[in-house]
């Protein structure tokens, strides 16, 4: 695995709006209410660090102006976000792995709970378990 430092710059703000674009959210709630007006939260991702073979990232909910991220909104999301096509959690993993100069594979992800982080921010942790290409 790469250093830490390399890593970061691999995922750099840039990097990570490339792999999860801004616009990905207004695409979730178009989906899921029929109009990106009526989401409460701007989604981002973010790179939080590497232990072994693992990744970790987070999913950022970001609140939007003159809405209210309440936590009944952000706290099932985790089951949501698995298995919707515009999050594509499995295609995002891919595409994470493909940028470590094609040395490593997903090897499976997980999202873990929704944490509050403050009133503004609600977090979801993604971790990927990175495995060596074989040949």
């Amino acid at each position: 695995m790469t250093a830490n430092g390399e890593l970061k710059d691999l995922f750099t703000q840039d990097d990570l709006e490339i792999l999860f674009p801004a616009g990905r959210a207004d695409s979730f709630f178009e989906a899921m209410l029929g109009d990106s007006e009526e989401g409460a939260f701007d989604i981002g991702l973010a790179f939080k660090t590497h232990r072994g073979n693992e990744l970790h990232f987070e999913f950022q909910l970001r609140q939007r102006p003159g809405k209210c991220l309440a936590c009944n909104l952000t706290y099932g999301l985790p089951q949501v976000f698995k298995r919707h096509p515009v999050i594509d959690v499995g295609g995002l993993a891919d595409e994470i792995a493909n940028r470590l100069d094609g040395k490593f594979q997903c090897g499976g992800w997980e999202l873990g709970a929704t944490r509050e982080l403050s009133r503004e921010l609600h977090v979801i942790p993604l971790v990927l378990s990175l495995e060596n290409k074989i040949g």
